[in-house]
């Protein structure tokens, strides 16, 4: 369980990081690309598994990792973008209630436990998650309104495929390169990216953004690696563990948004983080 509460506390975090990139001005694409290959570092330089780093496009898990890393350079940005245009409580429920995507599929594919209250408790995850993304029209201009759903749908997919691809393809002893390898492949898409846009003049360098990705390096492998540790877990079925991540998170992300930024919420999106709590604890039931 220690797994668990970590990587809720890290997650939550990183939300706080992004704002202050805004404030800071530090380029999101810049600093995103440089966590990634903090991220890498630190997962190859403590795994376990006697494999040189040119053998990693033989391991089993390799296609998962290349698919897995596109998605992660892009809903990082996509979070990051949604973080500053529509503040932390939008973007920790728009991403984290996409728990629903992990869960039907745990349903499908593993067997996992169902019923009425469960089929409920997803219907009102997505009604949450419409409450808590609409702004007033002061507070978000609703030409952002894509920006959550896109990270809704994406995160749900990046959920179901890291627990899929873990679960299948993934030996013992080999979480911390297989973590590794997601962020190595998106730091290698993420340096094309800026190579194209460097090249157009559409970015200049700046040390600055490399401190940031530092600073958001760190915590994001762990977040990754303490989230596949609790998933490890026997005695607790798949989507228990999302939904107890994601709503510890979601709740912890607002709270920090009020705290440290002065975040204001309305009635609907009070709702909506209620809502949110209700269909979590109706999942797990």
């Amino acid at each position: 369980m220690i797994h668990l509460l970590l990587s809720i506390i890290l997650s939550s975090f990183l939300f706080v990081i992004f704002k202050y990139f805004e404030k800071f001005r530090i380029d999101n694409l810049q600093a995103i690309v440089v966590n990634y290959f903090v991220a890498f570092s630190i997962g190859y330089a403590t795994t376990t598994e006697n494999v040189h780093f040119t053998e990693i496009p033989a391991q089993p898990w390799f296609y998962g990792v290349l698919f897995l890393g596109f998605l992660f350079i892009f809903l990082f940005n996509v979070m990051a973008l949604t973080a500053q245009k529509a503040g932390m409580s939008v973007v920790s429920v728009a991403g984290k209630m996409s728990v629903v995507i992990p869960i039907t599929f745990g349903i499908i594919v593993y067997n996992e436990s169902y019923g009425v209250v469960k089929i409920l408790g997803i219907l009102l995850a997505l009604l949450s998650v419409y409450l808590t993304s609409r702004k007033d029209s002061s507070d978000f201009d609703q030409k952002y309104l894509y920006l959550p759903i896109i990270l809704f749908v994406g995160s749900g997919i990046l959920d179901t495929t890291i627990k899929y691809v873990e679960n299948n393809y993934v030996s013992d002893g080999g979480l911390e390169l297989y973590s590794a390898s997601i962020f190595l492949v998106a730091g290698m898409l993420g340096v094309l990216l800026l190579s194209i846009l460097f090249i157009m003049g559409k970015v200049k360098f700046q040390f600055k953004n490399i401190i940031g990705g530092i600073v958001l390096g760190i915590p994001n492998y762990y977040t990754i690696f303490y989230l596949l540790k609790a998933l490890e877990m026997d005695h607790m079925e798949t989507s228990t563990i999302f939904t107890v991540n994601n709503v510890a998170t979601v709740s912890f992300s607002t709270l920090l948004g009020i705290m440290i930024f002065k975040e204001r919420l309305n009635k609907r999106n009070w709702i909506g983080v209620v809502l949110s709590i209700i269909a979590i604890i109706l999942v797990t039931l």
